[in-house]
């Protein structure tokens, strides 16, 4: 049996015993897009299949480096730190294509504990969408830096002066992506076996940077693969003693990561386009204004969720490739969102606010329940940008949250956050987003030692 062709238990089971596996890998994904799990014996998984199983939901409470919050109510030391129950999804069984056979298997929260799961989240607005009579699609773009390093190398270089894998800006590069062929194809064999196949793959503006688009799906698979993309390309690139990063942004002298999101919807009764209408300008049904206007007006509430590190707010200056305002246009590039106009198969909007550090549940969240909440409210969007929107003034509703702390205190007390997402996970995210720019004020940077040690 192919892994891809596992639909219920009962395939998955049988996939197993095919393969005489001992055990299976099972993981979910944290706050962070980081992806947690375990090697789980067979007969512990068939269990589980059944009447699921407990991971402990210190994942849901702690940090990229496994520092516990002190500021959040769903868990603590005030819980104890309970098991929370887990659901695992046999449909979504992967091949991992460098472990002999071993089959991987995604999990996520449910009960008490999907309120506060990132996968949660996105299921949550797509079942909104079903209801509104829409099926959404999305495919994810990112933009990440490959280096000549491992992780013991970066730290004993204490992150400084890393060698990318190319120098110089050089992007489209026949040469690089030539010379370096059997990575890229290695790349694209993995994509394929695991089921995120990309669309394309080429060198982006800056030494050692590629740029993967992955191929368009619904919008929970969207976002699986997307968070199995960033997860298992760095497990690749460690295996061949090379490191990639996701940062949004790692050196002043480059541009930032993305990681755009091209969203659309179709009518659930019909199958066609919901934004797409030959009769209108640019192709723009009625229902596609409404869902610009609201990813635009939403655009600085829900920013923690689409920009939710320290280091994405380096990455949104002007000139750079990043919007600086919540602004949208019709294949402007310079815009926050881009309208690609063309046939009900291709009509969509590209959210380009998004950075590569974002957790795609939760970006594709924000960017879908957006755009969902405008269609509810038959909101309008301000009038498009034609040209350079860096070189333009704009309407101060559009201003975005410069930092991480502003903008979790806007989503606190965004209502339409509290209506897509719920109060428990609103309150709980914004508390993560606090205590990671509260980690961020404990340290020192270079640039203060530089500026100050001396001279002030």
């Amino acid at each position: 049996m192919n892994p891809r062709e596992v639909k219920t238990i009962q395939d998955a089971k049988q996939i197993i015993e095919e393969r005489d596996l001992s055990h299976v890998k099972v993981g979910l994904f944290d706050n962070d897009g980081v992806m947690r799990g375990k090697y789980m014996s067979r007969e512990k998984f068939f269990s589980s299949l059944e009447k699921g199983f407990a991971f402990c939901d210190v994942v849901l409470g702690w940090d990229l480096k496994d520092q516990l919050y002190d500021n959040v109510t769903y868990t603590g030391w005030h819980t104890g730190y309970p098991d929370a129950p887990v659901r695992i999804l046999p449909e979504s069984c992967r091949d991992i294509p460098f472990e002999d056979g071993m089959l991987l298997f995604i999990a996520e929260f449910a009960e008490k504990a999907e309120a506060v799961c990132p996968r949660g989240a996105l299921r949550k607005v797509i079942e909104k969408a079903a209801d509104m009579g829409f099926e959404a699609f999305a495919s994810l773009e990112y933009e990440f830096f490959l280096f000549d390093e491992t992780p013991d190398s970066v730290r004993e270089k204490n992150f400084t002066n890393l060698k990318p894998i190319t120098p110089g800006w050089f992007g489209y590069s026949m040469l690089r992506n030539s010379t370096h062929a059997e990575l890229y194809h290695e790349m694209i064999e993995l994509s394929n076996g695991m089921d995120f196949p990309l669309e394309g793959i080429h060198t982006e503006t800056g030494p050692g940077v590629i740029e993967a688009a992955i191929a368009v799906d619904t919008a929970l698979n969207a976002a699986d693969k997307g968070a199995l993309f960033k997860t298992f390309l760095k497990v690749l690139a460690q295996r061949h003693e090379l490191m990639a990063t996701f940062m949004a942004k790692w050196s002043n002298d480059y541009p930032g990561q993305s990681g755009h999101i091209h969203l659309s919807l179709r009518h659930k009764d019909s199958s066609k386009s919901a934004f797409y209408d030959s009769s209108k300008k640019h192709n723009m049904s009625d229902i596609q204004l409404q869902f610009v206007a609201g990813q635009q007006k939403l655009m600085p509430q829900l920013l923690c969720m689409i920009a939710p590190t320290v280091n994405s707010y380096s990455r949104l200056i002007p000139g750079f490739w990043a919007p600086t305002d919540a602004t949208w246009g019709v294949d402007n590039r310079t815009t926050a969102l881009r309208v690609i106009s063309g046939s009900d198969k291709s009509q969509r909007v590209e959210h380009r606010l998004g950075s590569a550090d974002a957790n795609p549940y939760l970006a594709l969240a924000a960017a879908l329940g957006a755009g969902l909440y405008g269609i509810e409210k038959g909101w309008q969007p301000e009038p498009q940008v034609k040209g350079n929107a860096y070189d333009q003034q704009h309407a101060e509703a559009l201003a975005l949250p410069k930092t991480l702390w502003e903008a979790s205190q806007t989503l606190k007390g965004s209502e339409a956050a509290r209506e897509l997402f719920g109060d428990t996970f609103v309150e709980h995210f914004a508390a993560s987003r606090e205590w990671e720019e509260r980690e961020f004020r404990k340290h020192i940077t270079d640039w203060e030692m530089k500026r100050y040690f001396e001279i002030i």
